[in-house]
């Protein structure tokens, strides 16, 4: 560890004893002393108290200026008054019934008025999205196996957790990449269903076909890969990808968990102009609350009409989350919004690009719609093994240089982004670029000197 990195360590040791303190009680109950893995970082996790708009406040009252929301699913902020308006109008009527009311089919035209879908199902997180989506693609077209993205995360069930971050040897020839199980307890059935491919690589998907003719249910993929940062598609790739399955009868999937609501008011289809078969939604769409849909068109989803395929969830409409998301698609996920959310964008990569350009820092930004992250490499990443070369003690020391500045410029780990909420202001964005400036010249510096140090990294 080097000398810049281990002082903003120790500052941030200084400015958070209790959140320190909580996590050493919660190690004891929870594994990694968290509730979920991704929120577990060494030496230790922030622990929150409460947020609010554009900020939020730990354990010791510190303020931070929130990019994080919640690994993106707060495009809304904290506390959004719409959204709180109309959840609190819903506590006091019934918090849940397991049966049909209103708010179904109002959400329901609301998502099938944006996105290229006749008709959608709720649930409670991506997870669940994806996983019934491809469970309906291999009813749809009666094969077991699917194609998904070296790198991609699609959540916890079974078919996603293949290939998320695998390593050398394993995972393989880049042309030619391997299914590698996300840990144990992946069935080994699980893992021969789910085929790799590279992004940014038609050729590697052409073979997964040929490999396996008539078998490949579905292609699924985040249309910009956000488990490395952001992996922008290249031109010709997404419309690749739907000449492949159309002439292979095969569906194609487009996780929008993240960019669905936060590239722009019809997502990915709109951005890119490419049509999927299926869409699943999470995250940003509950505005603060667990909600999530999957649509295709009405073909696709008389399966689960026709009693062929079973969908159901206790949680599947909660009346608290569908107020919530009616709220959020009406009040925040609005036109006037995302023009406000991109001139913030903007604003701030217009300010990480000179500041990179002063310093002399080997990077560059990657930005769409309400994402964006520093990449700190040399050049545009392709794929996830480009992404594997990062330095990761030079992220850590950009991270907590940040945080410890008053801005947590995204979730911890180097393959998250940040997110720009509704809530946030013109004043919000000069107080990151201050921040980024006040730690610029430091990180440049550590950059060259390692790299005087060591040999190059180079792509596995």
């Amino acid at each position: 560890m080097y000398p810049e990195l281990q002082k903003e360590l120790e500052t941030f040791e200084r400015r958070t004893p209790k959140s320190a303190e909580a996590h050493k009680r919660n190690l004891k109950r929870l594994p990694l002393g968290v509730a979920s893995n991704y929120r577990a970082y060494d030496p230790y996790p922030i622990f929150v108290k409460e947020g609010q708009g554009s900020h939020f406040r730990d354990l010791d009252g510190n303020d931070y200026l929130d990019h994080n929301l919640c690994f993106g699913a707060l495009m809304a902020g904290h506390c959004h008054p719409a959204v709180m308006k109309a959840v609190e109008k819903r506590l006091s009527t019934g918090t849940m019934f397991g049966m049909p009311h209103d708010m179904e089919w109002q959400l329901a035209e609301e998502i099938c008025k944006r996105f290229p879908v006749e008709m959608v199902r709720f649930g409670s997180s991506g997870t669940e999205a994806t996983m019934h989506a491809v469970r309906l693609a291999r009813a749809a077209t009666g094969r077991d196996k699917i194609v998904k993205f070296e790198g991609g995360y699609h959540g916890l069930h079974d078919s996603a957790l293949v290939s998320v971050k695998p390593h050398a040897p394993d995972f393989g020839d880049i042309k030619n990449p391997v299914s590698v199980p996300g840990g144990l307890g992946v069935p080994k059935s699980a893992i021969a269903n789910v085929a790799i491919a590279t992004f940014n690589d038609l050729g590697t998907v052409e073979r997964r076909f040929q490999e396996n003719p008539g078998q490949i249910a579905a292609i699924i993929l985040e249309p910009i890969l956000m488990n490395v940062g952001l992996c922008m598609p290249q031109p010709g790739f997404l419309e690749g990808l739907r000449e492949i399955a159309t002439k292979n009868g095969s569906l194609l999937i487009f996780d929008e968990v993240k960019t669905g609501a936060k590239l722009g008011w019809g997502g990915a289809s709109e951005y890119y102009g490419v049509i999927p078969d299926m869409i699943c939604l999470a995250k940003s769409i509950g505005g603060g609350f667990p909600l999530a849909a999957f649509g295709a068109h009405k073909s696709v989803m008389d399966l689960i009409s026709q009693h062929k395929v079973f969908h159901g969830g206790t949680y599947n409409t909660n009346p608290v989350s569908m107020a919530a998301g009616l709220a959020t698609f009406s009040d925040v996920l609005t036109r006037e919004n995302y023009a406000h959310v991109e001139k913030l964008s903007k604003k701030l990569v217009d300010g990480y690009k000179k500041i990179i350009a002063k310093v002399g820092l080997q990077g560059y930004i990657a930005q769409a719609g309400a994402n964006g992250a520093l990449m700190l490499y040399p050049q545009e990443i392709q794929n996830y093994r480009d992404w594997l070369a990062i330095d990761v003690d030079l992220w850590r020391h950009y991270w907590f240089g940040m945080v410890n500045r008053g801005v947590m410029p995204q979730p911890y780990w180097q393959d998250e982004q940040w997110t720009m909420s509704v809530q946030h202001t013109e004043a919000d964005i000069d107080k990151h670029i201050a921040a980024f400036d006040d730690i610029a010249a430091s990180l440049g510096k550590a950059q060259q000197e390692r790299a005087g140090k060591a040999p190059a990294l180079a792509a596995h």
